[in-house]
């Protein structure tokens, strides 16, 4: 029997949470404005940290040498960088969003040119990166790869 178990509730918390977000992206549709966006990549920043809390309440200090200890680390890894990555295409389908604001303003001739990926783009490709997390933390689950023993860290 391995020496792992897996706490459901925070790993499932960060799944439904990664869900939401990402319904949120795709229930938007041509309605995304400035603050809208700043609050998507709050969430997406938000989950990063869950992920991050995560690790560091489940691992000791020194880290895991077993191929289940790692491959957990791992795991944890990969979903906090889906969050930061997903909260990184939000940011830039926010400044495209702004920046092709500002030209339409701008623009005398009425026509604006917009040059880079769309600010749907940069949301689509977020809500995919945000896809990968349930999937993520169903691995865990599944593979039952959390540490029993929980790290003491000072808050």
């Amino acid at each position: 029997m391995s020496d792992f178990d897996t706490p459901a509730e925070p790993l499932s918390r960060l799944s439904a949470e990664a869900l939401a977000l990402r319904h949120a992206l795709g229930a938007a549709g041509k309605d995304r404005d400035a603050r809208a966006l700043a609050t998507w990549i709050t969430d997406a920043q938000t989950l990063a940290r869950s992920a991050l809390d995560i690790l560091l309440d489940l691992t000791p200090a020194r880290s895991h040498t077993t191929a289940e200890g790692l491959l957990f680390l791992d795991r944890l890894a990969q979903i906090a960088k889906a969050a930061q990555d997903a909260g990184a295409e939000l940011t830039a389908a926010l400044a495209h969003a702004v920046e092709n604001q500002r030209r339409c303003v701008a623009a005398s001739s009425g026509r604006v040119v917009v040059i880079g990926p769309s600010p749907q783009q940069l949301i689509a490709s977020a809500a995919n990166l945000l896809g990968r997390i349930p999937a993520l933390c169903h691995a865990i689950h599944h593979e039952r790869l959390v540490p029993t023993h929980h790290a003491h860290r000072p808050r």
